[in-house]
């Protein structure tokens, strides 16, 4: 994309500025029951090769059966991704030779994926843009097994589990120029994955994993050559290993160097990449045809079938949540960055105040569960306990901190907030009578604050938060200011 470089994304060198350029092949493995061309379970964690079909193992004269599901997941994906969705698709072999893909090839598509052009639109914390990123393709493949190389001395072992288990490889293009754009393009895609329900995204188990291709380039240059750094499994690394290997390639061609293209590793506990193997070119992989496996055709009704059922996505759930509740941009995309959130603002939102909703649940809600390590689906706050606190606030019958001592013991020891108030005497002091005799006493008692106050009337927060003292926090807020004004003389 030849935009105009943005200087603050520029990495200064020794001999002046370099841009990154970054296209990422994110690796999703398909939600579904049974692998790509097997029966076989996807289930994580069994024992080692107790999920190996004939067909995984690739024993002489099994077949591979196309699973339907997965092409379903795989048109879904590419709706939500807003792409071209290719009615006729092929399948190839991408012949290599590795211990832990025992037919020493990998059924791919190469020329004709099932899914082209689409695009993903991107929020950057970092520099407050909205950057677009174009997708190129995505398509259907296989995932190779296992390699254990720690159980013995001498010997290492295969673990055929994953082997065959269904991936989308969705590519990008060139379009990401820094590590804070490569985290939120990870981030919002594995939102949109979620959402649609293709992919869990759980990088833990290495079920969304990225081939990062990193260059530098003089702005306004050609692009250079590029490196890929393969299978970095966390979000965290995506950024550290982009920033690591444009360090390195730029300090190469500063001291008169030229780049290899070739296949890298990231080592988080080094800090470093390190060289793995030249880079291949497609004609090394001896791609052709699969001869086993027909072309995969549906038609556009096929499509449309599947299209009238998405979810409603990120992009479009968030605009809803700025018009309907007000939200502000910013709020709206921290609710929708998970489903589960987004369902949980607007259980606690109906019928409500939607920007007290979105308040509490991001300050007050997302604060504690971080601090304690837990996400939306284990909170012990559920949404309608949420509800009835902003309702109290609402009805004033407790204030903004009393509801904050309030969230605490529901966090804590669960209940419901209205009994735990009428139990406990949480409600706060209305009666202008009993707030009039605090004021009184905390006045009579700081005769020369008063004075003081009439002339510099900023004074005023001290004797609120005297009288708020005065009556345990639970005098009404707006009462208590409009009675000082009154005993102070203050306009």
């Amino acid at each position: 994309m030849n935009a105009p470089v943005n200087p603050k994304k520029l990495i200064k060198g020794a001999t002046g500025d370099w841009e990154i350029i970054v296209g990422l092949e994110i690796h999703a493995q398909v939600t579904s029951q049974a692998k790509l061309f097997s029966g076989a379970s996807t289930a994580f964690g069994g024992d080692p090769n107790s999920h190996v079909s004939l067909v995984d193992a690739a024993m002489p004269g099994m077949l591979p059966v196309i699973n339907e599901e997965c092409v379903r997941q795989a048109i879904r994906t590419g709706l939500g991704l807003k792409a071209e969705i290719n009615l006729r698709s092929t399948f190839d072999r991408k012949n290599y030779f590795y211990p832990d893909l025992p037919q020493g090839y990998q059924i791919s598509q190469y020329k004709s994926p099932i899914v082209g052009e689409g695009e993903v639109i991107v929020d950057v914390p970092e520099t407050g843009e909205t950057i677009i990123v174009r997708i190129e393709r995505l398509h259907l493949e296989q995932d190779a097994g296992k390699s254990i190389h720690d159980l013995h001395p001498t010997m290492s072992f295969v673990d055929l589990n994953r082997s065959g288990v269904a991936l989308m490889e969705i590519v990008s293009k060139p379009d990401i120029r820094s590590s804070d754009e490569a985290r939120a393009y990870v981030t919002k895609l594995r939102t949109i994955l979620r959402y649609l329900g293709t992919c869990d995204g759980d990088m833990d188990k290495g079920n969304l994993r990225a081939d990062v291709n990193v260059s530098v380039r003089r702005p306004g240059e050609p692009l250079g050559t590029r490196c890929e750094i393969k299978n970095v499994n966390s979000i965290r690394f995506i950024g550290q290993a982009i920033e690591v290997e444009a360090r390195r390639q730029i300090g190469i061609i500063e001291d008169g160097g030229t780049i290899d293209q070739e296949t890298r590793l990231f080592d988080p506990g080094k800090g470093e990449t390190r060289s793995m193997r030249s880079k291949e070119e497609a004609h090394d992989y001896r791609y052709f045809p699969d001869p086993d496996l027909l072309p995969l055709e549906f038609d556009q009704a096929y499509v449309d079938d599947l299209a009238q059922y998405l979810p409603e996505l990120p992009d479009a759930k968030k605009a809803r949540f700025m018009a309907d509740y007000g939200l502000s941009a910013y709020d709206a995309s921290v609710l929708v960055a998970e489903r589960a959130s987004a369902d949980y603002f607007e259980e606690a939102a109906k019928g409500r105040d939607g920007k007290a909703a979105a308040n509490w649940i991001i300050n007050e809600l997302f604060g504690r569960l971080n601090k304690e390590g837990k996400d939306i689906s284990s909170s012990p706050v559920s949404a309608a306990q949420i509800g009835a606190i902003i309702d109290l606030i609402g009805e004033n019958v407790i204030s903004g901190k009393i509801a904050k001592d309030l969230f605490e013991i529901v966090f804590t020891e669960g209940g419901d907030p209205r009994q735990i108030v009428e139990a406990r005497g949480m409600k706060q002091v209305t009666d202008t009578g009993a707030i009039e005799k605090a004021i009184d006493e905390v006045i009579a008692a700081n005769p020369d604050k008063v004075e003081q106050a009439k002339a510099k009337p900023t004074l005023l927060g001290w004797f609120v938060g005297q009288v708020m003292k005065q009556t345990g926090g639970k005098a009404n807020p707006q009462a208590v200011n409009e009675l000082l004004k009154s005993k102070l003389g203050i306009e």
